[in-house]
């Protein structure tokens, strides 16, 4: 494995979601970067702006199984993680497993959901492990999950917990499309009355679950400096001090900055680390992972911009 090998497979996954999605490529980058470090990915956004069709494209380009949960009021637990039943022939339990056993699930519409349901994903997210009635199942290396939220604002959502938000390495907030890109999107799928088939937008896969152990094996390899970690920790500390966040990020939060910094300098074809990497990641890695103060809420800031504040003040290393 090597520095060539990595940019190809980015650049040939990056080609085939743009067979369907016009645009987005933060977000794609984003969802690359996760990729490569075993990080999972919340996508925010009004109903309409591809959230889903993004993650669809993303599966289609990989040779891994792919699960989709609609998350609704109703739902249970049981729902996503299965469970066992009596089987009469048998006399024995037999475990009916539920669509989380899968290698990248689409959590739809997560924040539809109550809490208690919410919750079944956090031992998956952290450990890709799943018990039920005491017996303990491996999900394998190449779980990950890719969640999708309306804004908080929509009625009929629940917020997520902080634990459970904690779980993501990214929360992207995905915006309306610019003039030309809407432009863009109408002359493409203007015709298309549904969501169209992948097939009939020509994704093919273009890397097999082989193919990312072995990028994620070389990607830990990516060098970080001392002035690096000493930047990330000042970074993540510069939360815990500001008067406009109640609750600053956790050393957790250190740790997957670094990790994922590594993941995105290998997407841009280096073997090291260097600031902007880390400037680049920082707002969609941190933003749900402070919570504002109440006196900042009345005031109109957002986590997002508190975090762009602490990059302004905190110095880079040269």
């Amino acid at each position: 494995m090597d520095l060539t090998t990595i940019h190809d497979v980015g650049a040939a996954l990056r080609q085939q979601i743009h067979r369907a999605v016009v645009g987005q490529d933060q977000a794609i980058d984003l969802l690359l970067t996760a990729l490569l470090c075993e990080g999972h990915v919340l996508f925010e956004g009004v109903p309409g702006v591809a959230k889903t069709l993004l993650v669809r494209s993303f599966a289609g380009g990989l040779s891994l199984g792919f699960g989709r949960v609609q998350f609704t009021p109703d739902l249970m637990p049981g729902d996503i993680l299965g469970t066992n039943l009596f089987n009469f022939q048998t006399n024995s339990f037999i475990l009916t497993k539920g669509p989380i056993f899968t290698e990248l699930l689409l959590a739809d519409e997560i924040n539809r959901t109550p809490p208690k349901t919410q919750a079944a994903l956090l031992q998956a997210m952290q450990e890709r492990l799943v018990t039920i009635d005491g017996a303990t199942h491996d999900l394998g290396p190449g779980f990950m999950v890719i969640a999708t939220q309306n804004p908080i604002e929509q009625e009929g959502t629940y917020p997520l917990p902080e634990a459970q938000l904690d779980r993501f390495l990214f929360k992207v907030v995905i915006g309306y499309p610019s003039r030309d890109e809407e432009r863009a999107i109408v002359g493409r799928h203007g015709q298309h009355g549904m969501m169209p088939r992948l097939s009939e937008l020509g994704i093919e896969p273009v890397a097999d679950l082989g193919t990312i152990v072995a990028i994620r094996q070389f990607v830990r390899q990516i060098r970080v400096s001392d002035a690096i970690v000493d930047y990330v920790v000042d970074l993540i500390r510069a939360t815990r001090e500001r008067p406009s966040l109640s609750y600053g990020a956790s050393p957790r939060a250190a740790a997957m900055l670094s990790m994922a910094a590594r993941s995105y300098a290998a997407l841009q074809g280096r073997d090291f680390v260097i600031p902007d990497d880390v400037k680049t990641i920082a707002v969609p890695a941190l933003r749900h992972r402070v919570v504002l103060a109440p006196g900042a809420e009345i005031e109109g800031l957002s986590t997002e911009a508190v975090v762009r504040q602490i990059l302004e003040q905190v110095p880079a290393p040269r």
